[in-house]
């Protein structure tokens, strides 16, 4: 039979009065003897346990329920009800990752192994060491776990747990940034890596330091993806340091292929001497000599400044010291030496007089410079026509645009195109050419080239060679000028097979003049790989 509420309400406070007044109850059911009322028994009769421990706990909020004692605080709480204003809650614990961790129920609302130990990252709830990380000054305290860096790094498990364990509450790290010793501890406590550029250089060392070779294998993956030019050598430095040789050979690639971009960056004259001499007596780089010599020279003004030494021209050649006679001087040619390494004071008097009169003079003088020419990075043609042909209406170029995509299977530096010209005799061309990638130019050249009215196909260089990723389309571009009757491509392939690189080809919106991937203009790509 369903209870009205209004009368259910009004029984509950009677109960209540009766609670309250159950000392006095009891003195007289004793002078009754021993009976009880019988609206005492209908009032137990009504109000159910739930309720009763509800009642009891708002009465008597410090006494001890029926719960056993090894219930942990929150299932107390579920049990009884409590309301949130009862008593306050516990001050949450704030890490210097930002994670607010409630103490009470912080497991339970992370159910897998791999969320609360991430929770612990960076936090000093249950931290059983710290470490002092940095140099003095700038030292940060990071408090951490023995146990889990124990589990994630052979160096830390020698460390705490090892015949020579640390006993120490607090570690000092002097040695290893603390952006980056933070990024080390995020991936012990929580497998996620963040690696950024200013720091992963930094991350590496520390990875190689405490030896976990899954972050540094992500760190060396990070660098060769942001491989350029004006960074190769001083990554060059440091993968000779972490002996990492496959960023070695990446590294290698780049400055061999654009030598000139790599010896003129700010970073050449940021590494060591070693890695100097190094670069100096490579076989292939791709430049010419005299730019060895005036980044040789830059790289000893910046040791220089870093010795806190006058750079002065005796000063440049003691912190040189060999390396000056790594650099090819008699290959320049007599107008490259006498404009350049002949007036920068860093050669002696005689020695400058020696190389002239090798130049010159038919009884050469001893050098104790290196005499052969370096071989440089020998280029490579991919050719997408299988035949060439002409007639006497076309090819006709007009200014327009010929135009092609194409993309590789393995990372190569674009270092030119090669055209074909006039079939009607000698001929000279003007020629703008162009690389793009989704619509952004990445290099352009205006330059001249003359055919000899033969279906050879002639160079036209960029600047600088121009690196390529893999599996992405790029869209090269011929603007040409002069004779209009030129030889075009026939029986284009839209793949093509060029030593290790393979070659994909596709037309492009670009093209206004006819070309595209079975005939026309622009038959090769000529690289470096």
């Amino acid at each position: 039979m369903p209870v009205d509420p209004g009368c259910l309400d009004g029984r509950i406070m009677k109960c209540l009065t009766f609670f309250l007044l159950l000392p006095e109850t009891f003195k007289k059911s004793k002078k009754s003897g021993g009976r009880a009322g019988g609206k005492v028994q209908a009032c137990y009769e009504i109000v159910p346990l739930a309720l009763k421990r509800k009642m009891a706990a708002e009465l008597y909020p410090a006494q001890h329920t029926d719960i056993p004692d090894n219930a942990s605080a929150t299932a107390k709480k579920n049990a009884l009800h409590i309301p949130p204003h009862s008593s306050p809650p516990p001050p949450p614990l704030h890490n210097l990752n930002n994670n607010h961790i409630d103490t009470d129920h912080w497991q339970s609302s992370h159910p897998t192994l791999r969320e609360r130990n991430a929770l612990m990252f960076n936090n000093e709830l249950m931290a059983d060491v710290h470490f002092i990380v940095g140099p003095a000054g700038a030292s940060k305290k990071v408090p951490a776990h023995k146990y889990i860096l124990a589990v994630g790094s052979s160096v830390f498990y020698a460390m705490f747990y090892g015949d020579l364990a640390e006993v120490k509450s607090e570690i000092h790290i002097p040695d290893v940034e603390p952006a980056a010793f933070l990024i080390l501890l995020k991936y012990l406590y929580s497998d996620e890596i963040d690696l950024e550029a200013d720091t992963v250089l930094a991350t590496l060392y520390a990875a190689k330091k405490y030896i976990v070779p899954a972050l540094a294998k992500a760190c060396v993956n990070f660098l060769e993806t942001s491989l350029e030019a004006k960074n190769a050598c001083v990554l060059l430095s440091q993968s000779r340091l972490f002996e990492e040789p496959e960023l070695t050979l990446r590294c290698w690639e780049v400055i061999d292929a654009q030598a000139e971009l790599a010896l003129k960056s700010e970073g050449f004259c940021e590494i060591d001497l070693p890695t100097l001499e190094i670069i100096v007596t490579r076989e292939t780089l791709n430049t010419k000599e005299d730019v060895v010599f005036e980044a040789v020279v830059s790289w000893a003004d910046t040791e220089c400044k870093r010795q806190g030494l006058p750079a002065t021209p005796t000063n440049k050649r003691n912190v040189l010291g060999k390396a000056l006679y790594l650099v090819r001087i008699p290959t320049m040619t007599l107008e490259e030496f006498a404009n350049g390494a002949a007036q920068s004071d860093v050669l002696t008097l005689e020695e400058t007089r020696s190389i002239f009169l090798w130049y010159t003079a038919a009884n050469k003088p001893q050098l104790e410079f290196p005499l052969v020419k370096r071989k440089g990075l020998a280029p490579q043609r991919c050719h997408r026509f299988q035949s060439s042909a002409y007639r006497s209406n076309q090819w006709r170029y007009r200014g327009r645009c010929d135009s092609i995509q194409f993309a590789v299977d393995k990372r190569i530096f674009i270092g030119g195109l090669g055209l074909y010209g006039s079939s009607c005799g000698k001929a000279e061309y003007s020629v703008k050419i162009e690389l793009k990638r989704q619509g952004v130019v990445l290099a352009q050249n205006l330059t001249k080239f003359v055919s000899d009215g033969s279906s050879n196909t002639f160079s036209v260089w960029f600047e600088h060679p121009v690196q390529v990723e893999q599996d992405t389309f790029y869209t090269v571009s011929a603007i040409l000028d002069g004779n209009e009757l030129s030889y075009f491509g026939q029986e284009g392939m839209t793949e093509v097979q060029c030593g290790k690189v393979t070659f994909q080809f596709q037309c492009s919106s670009d093209s206004t003049n006819g070309t595209g991937v079975q005939g026309g203009q622009i038959p090769e790509l000529i690289f470096y790989a």
